[in-house]
């Protein structure tokens, strides 16, 4: 159950950055769950592996580095998905900043229930 809410959560940040952010376009709610966890599976697969092999560069960029594996997490579900679109690197780069703020908001209330 828990799973769902958070699978449903992400959904909803998705879309509301998508809507908050000009540039990105989502085809509904049913694309936007499927981008976020889309964007979930390589930033926890393709995005941890890019964090090891980029450590170093992690470390004298004070976290940029993983910031922008990330933006490029976002760009790739963008090329893997019809129904999520941005439009270039500075779309996706803004609508990472807001996803991670929105999820941040999400998790707080999630905690709390």
């Amino acid at each position: 159950m828990k799973l769902l809410i958070e699978i449903l959560l992400m959904g909803a940040a998705v879309a509301l950055a998508a809507y908050l952010i000009p540039g990105v376009t989502v085809d509904g709610f049913l694309s936007a769950i499927l981008a976020g966890v889309l964007i979930a599976l390589a930033n926890a697969t393709i995005g941890t592996i890019l964090r090891i092999l980029t450590f170093p560069v992690n470390i004298l960029t004070l976290g940029l580095m993983s910031f922008i594996i990330t933006v490029l997490m976002v760009l790739l579900v963008d090329s893997l998905m019809k129904g999520f679109n941005t439009n270039g690197f500075f779309s996706a780069m803004l609508f990472a900043i807001v996803l991670a703020i929105i999820k941040m908001i999400f998790g707080s209330f999630n905690r709390t229930t």
